[in-house]
């Protein structure tokens, strides 16, 4: 991609240079996390970090990425030391503010380098630059709508972290699997969120990389197993675990340091639901409560308070339905996930197969996991932009997902202010994603099918209804969770869909997996 040189550092200085115009703009309670972490990490020792609960934002992160912290601390001093003192609660001095955006912007230089990295790796290099498939997919990436509000606005380290998972994969993509295994090794251990996707690595590279030359014996095919591969794999893995959870075993913390990061406590839904199959399944709950009240069948004084719509963080029963359980969400994880992993272990098809695995079980661990946060949908997003520039049934994914995924964010963002902010990023590169994908397979019939179409036409009823209209009716005060519900039960269909869509190019088009 030598023609890379010219466009593709200004497309990452003109994004760049738009997350500076966000610095003053809205953040979250998630700015607030990020610098208690800073506080934590900088004034305690190392014994005291997965203890210190003087701030309701405790530090449940994997060690590595506490050890980010602990390095951005170092340079913070130099902006403003009271952010790093853990009494300062809720310190947000305009130094402190500047320090924090700074240091996501900076951190995203990884994620850049990541996405030069992966437009190396898709074909179609000749003609028009701007219909070229790699120039397409660096603004997919680099511009993403989601990673833009939801780092910059909102507050997190998604770019940063998801330099890592697609570095990784784009060394898959490139045949360097120990590389490629070591940096998912590394981004595991900075956030745990993506053991969502673990499953398609193990099941990819023991098929692909361990089984190694492949024989003929008659009808039969079969591959010799190596156990210098399977050693060298397990002696990557076990290095970077050991190297970020070894002092924590050392001082018998280790069991502390695992109920940090996986809090079942919290309940089956987040405060705003993620729109996946949970979401369907309260609202089908609460409907079920509601005609029963209403036919005499259930006394309402014995319904469960909110009953899974109040928008708290914490364990709910269900009124009607049975309640959900952690073991119940895992068993339908796996089971979602099951035929994706079987696909590229009995039909392996490369690495283009492994990432469309790779996916599923990124859709699947989304739509049935527990306690799942809305910005996961991003795990599935980011790394479709790769392939649909290289297919026209991808293409058409993406635009379901990413306009259905990308809407499903909205809520983060309520404030007034960035109301034009929200809605411009979005149409932008909507539009963009559009004409872009439309374009680069104009020889072929339409991306998506007319009744897609009229699902994502109503997703400009639902924010009308939700931004413009619900904030002046008289519902406001009464129902104030009812636009979150809309949103998250609205998008479910979406993101389902754009599941069974994907799984449908991966178990019965296996001939164009094999053009891929």
């Amino acid at each position: 991609m030598a023609d890379s040189c010219g466009w593709f550092p200004a497309l990452a200085l003109g994004v760049s240079f738009l997350k500076c115009l966000f610095i003053n703009a809205y953040h979250s309670t998630d700015f607030e996390v990020h610098r208690n972490w800073l506080a934590v990490t900088h004034s305690l020792p190392v014994s005291r970090w997965y203890h210190e609960n003087s701030s309701e934002w405790t530090l449940d992160y994997p060690p590595l990425f506490a050890w980010f912290e602990f390095s951005l601390s170092q340079l913070a001093q130099g902006f403003d030391r009271d952010m790093l003192l853990l009494e300062k609660l809720n310190h947000c001095s305009p130094p402190t503010v500047l320090f924090m955006r700074l240091s996501v912007i900076f951190t995203d230089v990884f994620f850049i380098y990541a996405t030069r990295e992966c437009c190396r790796c898709v074909g179609g290099q000749k003609g028009d630059v701007l219909n070229r498939p790699s120039f397409i997919l660096a603004v997919l990436l680099l511009w993403n709508f989601g990673l833009l509000i939801v780092d910059h606005l909102h507050f997190q380290y998604n770019g940063f972290l998801f330099g890592f998972l697609l570095l990784s994969v784009a060394k898959h993509l490139q045949a360097q699997h120990l590389l490629g295994a070591l940096l998912f090794s590394i981004l595991l251990n900075l956030k745990h969120i993506y053991l969502y996707v673990a499953p398609a690595y193990g099941v990819y590279l023991l098929r692909s990389y361990c089984f190694t030359q492949e024989h003929t014996d008659g009808s039969l095919r079969w591959r010799s197993f190596s156990p210098l591969r399977l050693l060298a794999l397990g002696s990557i893995v076990l290095s970077v675990c050991a190297l970020s959870f070894g002092p924590f075993v050392a001082m018998g913390q280790l069991p502390q340091v695992m109920s940090r990061l996986f809090p079942f406590k919290r309940g089956l839904c987040h405060a705003y639901w993620a729109p996946n199959i949970w979401a369907l399944y309260n609202v089908l709950d609460k409907s079920l409560a509601v005609i029963g009240v209403h036919l005499n069948l259930l006394e309402e004084a014995e319904l469960p308070v909110a009953s899974m719509t109040g928008g708290l963080v914490q364990e709910f029963q269900h009124a009607v339905l049975p309640s959900v359980s952690p073991p119940v969400t895992l068993v339908c994880t796996l089971l979602s996930i099951l035929p994706a992993l079987c696909s590229i272990w009995w039909r392996p098809s490369g690495a283009r197969g492994f990432l469309r695995c790779l996916l599923l079980c990124a859709l699947g661990s989304f739509l049935f996991g527990w306690h799942v946060h809305e910005k996961a949908v991003l795990l599935a997003i980011l790394p479709l932009s790769i392939l649909a520039v290289e297919s026209r049934e991808d293409a058409g994914t993406f635009l379901l997902l990413s306009i259905t995924g990308h809407y499903s964010l909205f809520p983060l963002l309520f404030t007034p202010a960035e109301l034009p902010i929200k809605v411009g990023l979005m149409l932008m590169f909507t539009l963009y994603s559009v004409v872009a994908l439309r374009k680069l397979f104009s020889g072929h019939r339409a991306l998506l099918r007319p009744l897609e179409v009229a699902y994502l036409l109503g997703l400009v009823v639902l924010a009308v209804g939700c931004e413009l209209v619900f904030p002046l009716s008289p519902w406001q005060h009464k129902l104030p969770f009812l636009p979150l519900l809309a949103t998250s039960v609205y998008c479910s269909f979406g993101v389902c869909y754009s599941f069974l869509r994907l799984y449908a190019s991966l178990l019965w088009q296996p001939e164009k997996q094999k053009q891929l």
